[in-house]
């Protein structure tokens, strides 16, 4: 998968892929902006681990993206309390908004 492909908003289901095949995950997407707070994204954050294992988490620009990482932060803390630790892998990802290419920030967050 590269960088410029999105995964759909959906919940992971189906059927086990072929031996060899790693099967294609999908997880819910979250939008951060500069406005968002923390701790709410941190909530959502949480609250779609517990319940599908993995988040993702889009932010575009410095202050989205500082946004973001400490929402991740703010969550694996959440997370913890109940036993829960989580990885966060960064990339960057191309985004189409009102018909313009924007590169993006994308997190991948999964149980460890």
């Amino acid at each position: 998968m590269t960088n410029s492909q999105q995964l759909p908003m959906a919940r992971a289901v189906g059927a086990a892929a072929p031996q060899g095949v790693e099967p294609q995950r999908s997880a819910e997407v979250l939008k951060v902006s500069t406005r968002s707070r923390p701790s709410a994204v941190a909530g959502a954050i949480a609250g779609v681990i517990r319940e599908n294992g993995m988040a993702e988490v889009h932010s575009i620009g410095a202050g989205a993206t500082n946004q973001a990482i400490k929402a991740v932060a703010i969550a694996r803390s959440y997370l913890n309390e109940e036993g829960i630790d989580i990885v966060c892998v960064p990339s960057f990802i191309d985004v189409a908004i009102d018909e313009e290419e924007r590169t993006a920030i994308r997190l991948l967050i999964e149980r460890r």
